[in-house]
Parts: structure tokens; sequence; C-alpha cells
């Protein structure tokens, strides 16, 4: 099959798995409205797609999500996929970032993208992946959201301290009060518990290696409750009058991991605002049966806020991407008004 056939008839493919996932579970999502349910099949033929993080930028709103290993390609490697949409609902893949050639720290793969728009241009931050407690974060930069040139001092963070490992991994980063905040996930120096820290840089910043100082010699979200149980991870922050809120994942992949909510009024302190998950995996049956796991809340240009999600209901044969909108109260954030 010639390169361009065989490209365009994975789109079909990937357009009828998608079309048809969503008329299955919009009853079951107790949903009347149409749903978002994106899995880019172009890696091992089944829906794969994690770590969801969207900005809208130059007219669209851009996807960036993890991708696995090609199937029978030996070494190719998480990876990234870009989507395009003009409502948030329907997804087109349109790119795919990949190891750079010659490049030591990402050859073994790259994942769990987190991204910015500013002064017209989209920063991405990743981190390596398969280089266990090396893993980093990195930082990469796009005119068009599509193709991007690396950051040369790349890796531009990894934690210190006896508090945990060394490793750094799903970057989320935020400006607050004139400084950018980067929150990360680490693990302990056993590699048994999950939790997070968090970097702090200038407003200036060019978001080189120099910049970030850690701003705690403690994680500032430990898992705690009997929901989280070993792991936080996949922070991502809102920012609503003057405060942050965190959407966070509690539990490892398909305990089921599910999602909590913290808010903090410096980004250092957290408080959580439940005791319970603020969205649980499914019922029985249902899409995400296994998990609603690693958040992206992202807030639209009017100020609208949509919680992106991961979830699967087979342990994680595959992964699909789906969001809620959410509305605020008081502080409050809810699903319904």
């Amino acid at each position: 099959m010639k390169a361009d056939s065989q490209t365009n008839y994975l789109r079909m493919k990937t357009t009828v798995i998608f079309f048809a996932f969503v008329l299955s579970s919009i009853s079951s999502y107790g949903w009347t409205e149409p749903i978002m349910m994106y899995g880019d099949t172009s890696r091992t033929g089944a829906p794969f797609s994690k770590d969801p993080h969207v900005v809208k930028f130059k007219g669209r709103y851009l996807m960036y999500f993890s991708i696995p290993p090609m199937k029978g390609v030996e070494d190719s490697g998480w990876n990234i996929g870009i989507a395009e949409s003009h409502n948030l609902t329907d997804w087109r893949k349109v790119g795919e970032i990949t190891p750079s050639v010659g490049v030591d720290y990402e050859k073994k793969g790259l994942c769990a993208p987190g991204a910015l728009v500013r002064d017209g241009k989209v920063h991405l931050f990743y981190q390596t992946y398969g280089n266990g407690r090396n893993d980093a974060i990195c930082h990469a930069m796009s005119e068009d959201g599509i193709l991007f040139e690396r950051n040369p001092t790349n890796p531009i963070f990894r934690p210190a301290g006896d508090w945990n490992c060394g490793r750094a991994i799903d970057a989320e980063i935020c400006r607050f009060k004139g400084r950018y905040y980067l929150y990360f996930a680490t693990r302990d120096p056993e590699f048994k518990i999950q939790m997070l820290g968090v970097a702090v840089a200038p407003g200036n910043t060019d978001f080189n290696r120099e910049d970030w100082k850690q701003a705690t010699d403690a994680p500032v979200l430990y898992p705690e409750l009997p929901w989280e149980e070993e792991c936080i991870e996949g922070a991502s922050i809102a920012i609503r009058d003057g405060r942050m809120y965190m959407f966070y994942a509690g539990a490892y992949n398909n305990r089921p991991q599910q999602i909590g909510v913290a808010v903090s009024d410096d980004g250092l302190a957290w408080k959580r605002l439940s005791s319970a998950p603020f969205l649980p995996n499914g019922k029985p049956g249902e899409w995400n049966e296994s998990e609603s796991g690693h958040p992206h809340i992202f807030t639209d240009t009017d100020g609208r806020t949509y919680l992106f999600f991961q979830g699967n209901k087979d342990k994680g044969r595959t992964w699909y991407l789906s969001q809620k909108e959410v509305f605020w109260e008081n502080g409050t954030p809810a699903f319904n008004k």
C-alpha cells in the first residue's frame, strides 16, 4: 500500500472508531449533548491516547497527547500526538512529535505534554521516557504549534533533595502573580510513592534550565486519602479570582485512577476541596470503568473551563480522551450549573 493511501486509511479508521464510540457512550455517560471521545489508532491499531493538554492558538484548538510505541517497530518509544479542533469535540490528528535525531536524552521516548501560548508561540513542556530516575522535563517552542525547536539547555529541570528519586515527569506550567510555576510528579527515593513538586522562574524567563529554582524541599501534594493510594500525578492548574485550583490524578493507572481538586493562594501550600474524587471512574460497563485520569483543565479565551481527561474500561488495553465543561460558583468547581 502506498504511503498516502495508508495514511488516508488510518485517518478513516480513526474517524469510524471515534463516531462509533461516541454513539455507544452517550447513554452510559449520562449526557444528552454530543460528547468528545478521541482515540488515536495509528500506533497500535487500537484507540490509544493519553495525557491530554489543550491550547487555543491562531484560530483553532490544538491538543497534545501521549501515544504509545509503534506496534512492530522496535525501539519506537512513546511519542506525542497533535490533533486540532474548532469546537473542542471533533478532533483531527495533524502531527506528531518524535525524538530528535542525535538527542540522547529523549532517544528512548518523550510524552506527557504540557503547553502554553506566549508572544504568538506555543511553548511545549514534556518529559523524557524510559530513563528511570533520570527522566526529566524538557522544553520546545513552535511558531505554528506543529513543528517544534528544542531548547538548547534541555533537559530544563530535574528535582534535587533526599525526599525524591531525582525524576521529574508530567510537566504543568502556569503564570501566577508574576512568576511561572512548573509542577511535576516525582517519586520517593524507594521509587514507590508518586507525589508532586514545584519549581519557579521569573516572569521574563525564556524557560532555560538556569532560570528554574526548586521552590520547596518537600512535596507540595502527597497521597493521603484512601482513593489516592500511593500516587498523585498529572497536575493541571486553573486560576480563578486570584487563587490556583489544581486538578490532579490520584492512584496509579487503572487502580482506578480518579481526579481530585486542591486550592492554593501562593502555589506552594495546597488544600484539598474534598476528601472524595471530583471526577470518579465510571460504573461497571461504562467506557471509563477502569479510570478517569490524568486531567487537564483548559480555560478558553471566553473564560469557560473544560476538564479533559483519559479513560478506559479494559485495564489499559485502550485509552480514550474526553472532556466535560466545568462551572464555578463561589470558588467551587462543578459539572452542573
